[in-house]
């Protein structure tokens, strides 16, 4: 097949709306997918594909290191402060269930870095443990692989992984696991219905998607009821974020099951490590001693090149001699965020996000890129961050550009194939089991060069990732 019956092949063979409901734009009528497709993966080399492979165990370690932290901050043994910040705006029961000393142990099985490759080498600019996307990276790996492409994992590695990550979360060889979407989720509710389906085809689980309200409590568990019986849950997939547990139904009776033992939960209900601003406390210079006692020298050399620096955006008055270390205004250092107001463009080039328990805080949502925007809308974003502070904390980031690239989509309106230049997003999916992160799959998001937030939008191209062998 040339270029352009590559692409109509992988439409024609896409589920209708590509495992992802667009509400918002339209796409071409023949289209069966709210983004671009190419004829090709995303190459990468044989040293990049090393860098990612190496990555997951370092994210896997930087999580085991930061849930150490805020526990030892929780018993005086580091600072008080650490604790307060990663509590912030957090209700008391949702804490107090995070601290369950049935689950001290339990950390993520699905960690998904945004790597952004720049110029320089490779940035993350942020982490996630309840990802959408491993459908949908699953679903294009099936499709390029069929076009005959080495993808990065494999045409299964997404399912390979998933298995492997639920069977050790669970006491048993062939769980039930329900996948539990919310209503704030309905988004990702086909790809993970197709998610569930594949998963029952591959492995031995089975796997249901299922939204809050089907679930049915008993004193013995939660069930699911299919075909007019009804089945135990052994593992509930929590695809639902922590902030949104108000409007989750049944949300009393999955924590009441979880702290009974009558069913396991991954990801867990521990809020800290859901938080944006554990890259500011990784680079906080009080906190260097803990970070290279249990990360290890070669880790800590690792993440620095790749987690942007960081700082909390916190309004606490600074005694006359301490200075905001690393940011400046007018060029000098800043004592107070009010200064960041008046700092040069160049001096602007920072990303200003809420920190995580937030519903501004998945999807690009609540992001001002400073020298993006005009001074005054800078300062107007700097003082809603500073006047959030006791409810959701925001983080100032240092801003990194994405190296452009080169690559082909189908366009369905001239019925060609196109080139564009953009910048990419690539978002490596770990899945957990016992001590090891396993790569399973790779998804680019390449959008076009004028875009400073990148993420999944009609006009991007999104392609699983490959192995590009040497000329």
């Amino acid at each position: 097949m040339d270029s352009s019956e590559k692409c109509l092949w992988i439409n024609q063979t896409m589920p209708p709306g590509g495992l992802f409901t667009s509400t918002v734009e339209e796409t071409h009528p023949d289209s069966h997918v709210p983004w671009r497709i190419s004829p090709e993966p995303f190459w990468l080399s044989s040293d990049e594909v090393e860098w990612f492979e190496e990555l997951g165990g370092h994210l896997l370690k930087f999580y085991q290191a930061c849930h150490l932290l805020y526990s030892q901050s929780l018993r005086g043994i580091e600072p008080g402060w650490i604790a307060a910040y990663l509590n912030q705006g957090k209700p008391d029961e949702l804490l107090r269930l995070s601290r369950m000393n049935r689950f001290k142990n339990h950390l993520p099985g699905v960690i998904r870095p945004d790597v952004i490759p720049t110029e320089d080498g490779m940035i993350i600019s942020e982490l996630d443990s309840v990802p959408g996307g491993m459908g949908f990276t699953a679903n294009l790996a099936r499709q390029y692989t069929q076009l005959d492409y080495p993808i990065i994992g494999g045409s299964n590695g997404m399912l390979h992984g998933f298995t492997q990550m639920i069977q050790s979360v669970s006491d048993r060889e062939c769980p039930t696991v329900a996948i539990v979407v919310s209503e704030e989720a309905s988004d990702y509710r086909s790809e993970m219905e197709w998610f569930a389906q594949a998963l029952r085809c591959h492995a031995c689980l089975y796997v249901h998607t299922v939204s809050p309200e089907d679930l049915v409590f008993t004193e013995e568990g939660l069930w699911i009821q299919k075909c007019g019986q009804r089945i135990r849950v052994d593992v509930v997939y929590r695809f639902y974020e922590l902030f949104d547990l108000h409007r989750v139904p049944k949300s009393e009776l999955i924590a009441y099951s979880m702290k009974r033992g009558l069913v396991a939960v991954t990801p867990p209900y521990k809020p800290h490590l859901e938080e944006k601003l554990l890259f500011a406390l990784f680079h906080h210079p009080a906190l260097s001693n803990f970070w290279r006692r249990y990360l290890g020298k070669a880790s800590v050399r690792f993440l620095r090149d790749v987690l942007p620096e960081t700082w909390v955006v916190d309004p606490t008055e600074l005694p006359p001699h301490a200075i905001i270390p690393g940011l400046t205004s007018q060029g000098s250092p800043i004592q107070n965020w009010g200064q960041l107001k008046e700092a040069t463009k160049k001096e602007r080039e920072l990303v200003l996000k809420p920190s995580g328990f937030s519903e501004l805080a998945w999807g690009s949502r609540g992001v001002a890129i400073g020298h993006d925007m005009s001074g005054e809308e800078w300062g107007t974003a700097i003082e809603q961050a500073l006047e959030s502070f006791g409810r959701t904390p925001y983080l100032m980031q240092r801003f990194h550009k994405g190296r452009r690239y080169g690559i082909s989509y189908y366009d369905f309106d001239t019925k060609t194939t196109k080139s564009m230049q953009g910048r990419a997003r690539l978002c490596p999916y770990y899945l957990v089991a016992g001590d090891k992160a396993r790569l399973a799959g790779i998804l680019a998001t390449i959008c076009p060069a004028d875009k400073k937030i990148l993420h999944g939008m009609i006009d991007a191209v999104m392609v699983p990732c490959a192995l590009a062998h040497p000329v």
